[in-house]
Formats: structure tokens, sequence, C-alpha cells
């Protein structure tokens, strides 16, 4: 699948996109409820959480198959997978924009500054584009992590494997060539990160990024019944053990009340005045176009789709037990954060309900 990128990867993420006036009057707080309702409803899962800001107005709707437990679902955090990218893009797109690392720069001279990267090196920009030329998973994690594939496959394989494997690794495609989607490059990409600025990946993502927009509240690591949800595997009904990620922190490891989710969308939403205001601007600018017509656009951090109301931004996430849907549509002043515990099947309607949702809004 060939790419066309805008002016990054590698450059400056230079002018922030142009400014977009919320259209329209906001639905009254009854029909923003009904409709999460139905979302709520078309969702077969045994917890199901889907919370709206439109406007700086929160409504937040539960419900599941399971019955209610004795912290009321909204409260507790979610396992939210992949979603997390959009975490570390806007890590990445802060510490360019403060000058503390050039996207534009080889991985490989983060992690082993004596390794020969030759010609065209993986930079940082390649790994969060997933233009890398990496695979999904190293070639050996699938050995590694057969033993509990159906339990915690990411738990056996530490950061110290990733980047080895980073480094003994020659991409199929020259780097920015081709799109495929990869943990194991955004993992890398984590990984170089803390070699550049020399802070622990909990530290660095803390301080630069869930600190200044007051996510307190988010964690990146397992807690407890009280405070965790419980994920569930295909049948709906079989509990499954809390994500361990090992070595792929940047990729997966997130976890956050659905208002911690609004919290961080709206930021993206209205970045003005907020301490990451540049880079929360940033990761909204498009830098890569992809497939037939080069239709799929990608930000740094979030995928990007046309809408009545203008794009709309947004990112999925699954682990082996939860789903997430992150999105917003500055258009509409819109922001959604939808989880559910149970993990993804053919045909599954959590994504195409939650998405249906935002574009609509």
């Amino acid at each position: 699948m060939t790419t066309r990128s805008a002016p990054w990867p590698g450059g400056s993420l230079g002018a922030r996109p142009p400014e977009e006036t919320p259209e329209g009057v906001p639905p009254d707080d009854e029909a923003v409820r009904q409709l999460l309702d139905a979302a709520v409803g078309a969702v077969d899962a045994p917890d199901v959480v889907f919370a709206l800001s439109r406007g700086g107005r929160r409504t937040v709707r539960c419900g599941g198959t399971a019955p209610p437990g004795p912290v009321e679902r909204h409260r507790l955090r979610y396992e939210i997978g992949s979603a997390s990218k959009t975490f570390t893009g806007l890590l990445l797109a802060e510490l360019a924009q403060s000058g503390r690392v050039s996207a534009g720069e080889p991985a490989a001279a983060f992690l082993d500054p004596g390794h020969r990267y030759g010609q065209n090196p993986v930079t940082l920009a390649h790994l969060i584009t997933h233009t890398s030329g990496l695979p999904a998973l190293p070639a050996d994690f699938f050995v590694r992590a057969l033993p509990a594939w159906h339990t915690n496959p990411y738990a056996g394989y530490p950061a110290e494997r990733v980047t080895d494997a980073f480094l003994r690794r020659r991409p199929r495609h020259r780097p920015g060539t081709r799109w495929h989607y990869s943990n194991f490059g955004v993992a890398v990409l984590g990984h170089a990160l803390v070699a550049a600025t020399g802070t622990p990946w909990d530290e660095l993502l803390t301080g630069r990024v869930l600190r200044p927009l007051g996510l307190h509240g988010v964690a990146l690591r397992a807690g407890t019944p009280d405070t965790d949800a419980t994920g569930h595997r295909k049948d709906g009904v079989t509990s499954t053990p809390p994500l361990v990620v090992g070595g792929f922190q940047a990729a997966g490891a997130v976890r956050a009340t659905p208002h911690d989710l609004l919290t961080f969308l709206e930021a993206h939403l209205d970045p003005a005045g907020s301490p990451a205001a540049d880079a929360l601007w940033a990761v909204r600018r498009p830098v890569l176009r992809r497939g037939l017509g080069h239709r799929h656009v990608h930000t740094v951090a979030w995928f990007q789709h046309p809408t009545g109301h203008g794009p709309m931004y947004f990112h999925c996430g699954a682990t082996l037990g939860q789903q997430a849907f992150l999105g917003f549509c500055p258009g509409t002043g819109t922001a959604l954060a939808a989880v559910c515990t149970r993990r993804f099947r053919a045909r599954d309607t959590f994504v195409p309900t939650a998405y249906a949702l935002l574009a609509g809004a």
C-alpha cells in the first residue's frame, strides 16, 4: 500500500490547522441521553459506557448485560489498548514542538548510538505514522507469546527484546513508502523517546502529557477491581486477567475512566490556554494520505475522516477483554469516549455504533 506524505514526517509540523467554529445548535439534554441510551443498547457486552461532550456539556450513559457492580461503571478505569497511541503521538508532538527531539531523527541513533543505520533509516516520524516498514509484531514474538496467548501474550516480551528486535531487523520496504499498522513500531518509538530524554516511560508520559492536561486518574498499570473494569472473552461471560503490556507500553498501556478520556478529548477540541496547546494543534494536522486515491488521511496521532461538519478524528483500541473508541469533531464541538468489556468478535457492533454516533452528532 503506497503512501503520500505532507511536509511531515521528518520536519517541523509547521503552522496549526485553521480553527473551526462549532456549527448549529446542540441537541437538548434529553435528545443526547436518548442517543447514548440507544448506543449503549446496541452493544452486547457485560459493561458498556458511552460518554459524550458537546460544547463542554457532558452526558454519560452506562449499561451492559451484566448486573451493575459495587462501583459505578463510569467511575472505573478501562483498558483502551491501541487508543493509547493517541497519547504517544501527542507526547512525540510535544517533545518535537519544544525542541527536545526532531521527528526526523533515526530511532536507532537514540537506542544504540553506535548502530549503523544506512541511507534510509527508520525515523521517529516513520514509527508513529506506521510507515517504518516494520511488521505488526516482532518475528519472534509469537513463539514467546504462545504459552500465554489467551491470557497475556505481551507480558513475556520485555523492553530490551523490543529494541533488540528493531536493531536487528531490516525493514521489508524502504521507510516512508508503505503504510502497515505496527504495534512493534510504536513500542520502539516509546523506547527511543525514553532514551532521548533519559526519562522512564511512566514518568515521561505523566510529566509531559497526563499532568499538564489534568489527567490525574489515568494509570499505566493494572489496579484493583475497585478501580479497574474486568474484561471478558468473546463469550461475554469468562473474565480475562488485567493486561500486562511488557515492552509495548507506548502502544497500549493506558487505562482511564470515561471522564478522564473526555478531558483528554476536550483538550483536543479547544487547545487554547492549554500548556500543551502547540502539540494539541499539531496532532490535528494531516501528515499522511494512503489507499486508493489517497483517501485515507492520518495525523500524527489520529485517523481523520470527512463528515458533513468537517473532519472527524478518531482511534480505536482493543485488548483481550475490552474495547475503546475515542474521537472528536471540531466542527460540532463534540467528543466521544466509548468503552466496553467484551473482546472484539466478527460483526461486533461496538465500533460501528460509536463511529456513527460521533459522525452524526
